[in-house]
């Protein structure tokens, strides 16, 4: 059955979400229509600034993350840093939701080793395995639709489950910080932290430096609804500024 324009415009972007560029042909073969159908789509989404259109194919824009098995090659060191100091500040027999992304698998791993007798709610799958080695921490996966690209449930369901706990602390990621708060690249990952954020007594958000004063799609969190961030480098400027005026503790690790 031949794909209307928006099944294509919709898969092209799930696409680009887990490899950093893609190829004209190879997209029309996919999808069994003709390449100048292909260069009409990629065209139609570069002006809207979904994707930058280049010779042959097109790439993800700035403002989208690489999925995030690529995110785990980035910032190795620093994220083992900041995992460490986050699994310090985590309290014996607390309850824990955790969100998806590859700082706060490191966290999650981290937090395996040195922790005990703790529940943790996640709809990360990457998050769920490695807490799994600790046979001490219950884990409670949050049904939904499986979002490949974060290797993590989004959606309905997934905010309905998180939505019937209260947990002690959230840990989240974030693909951007800037004086308004966190904010994500993908909106349906979004819509969990926020729900996440707001069934926490409290919040951390685990990120690093290359995070910082980067605007993205979908505000989860502002300052007000987060207590602390923990981080590989200090703020600086506006970022610092609105950290401070909102009290928000800054952990550097």
């Amino acid at each position: 059955m031949k794909l209307s324009k928006s099944s294509r415009h919709s898969q092209i972007l799930t696409q680009i979400t887990q490899t950093p560029s893609l190829r004209v042909a190879e997209l029309a073969a996919r999808m069994g229509v003709s390449t100048e159908t292909i260069r009409r789509d990629l065209d139609e989404l570069t002006s809207q600034g979904l994707v930058n259109r280049t010779y042959g194919g097109a790439v993800r824009t700035p403002s989208t993350e690489p999925s995030v098995g690529e995110r785990h090659a980035l910032f190795v060191a620093e994220r083992e840093r900041i995992a460490r100091a986050a699994s310090a500040l985590v309290r014996p027999g607390s309850l824990v939701m955790i969100g998806a992304g590859a700082t706060t698998t490191h966290v999650a791993r981290r937090i395996a080793v040195e922790h005990k007798g703790l529940t943790v709610i996640t709809h990360s799958f990457g998050v769920a395995t490695v807490l799994a080695l600790n046979p001490t921490i219950t884990v409670l996966m949050a049904p939904g639709a499986y979002l490949p690209s974060e290797g993590a449930t989004v959606g309905a369901h997934a905010t309905r489950f998180i939505n019937e706990f209260s947990a002690d602390l959230a840990i989240l990621g974030a693909s951007g910080l800037t004086g308004e708060g966190a904010s994500d690249a993908l909106l349906e990952p979004a819509a969990v932290y926020g729900a996440i954020a707001r069934r926490a007594g409290e919040t951390m958000v685990v990120a690093d430096h290359s995070k910082f004063n980067r605007m993205f799609a979908a505000r989860y969190a502002s300052w007000r609804e987060i207590g602390t961030v923990v981080t590989d480098a200090a703020p600086t400027g506006a970022l610092a500024e609105s950290l401070s005026r909102h009290r928000v503790e800054v952990v550097t690790a």
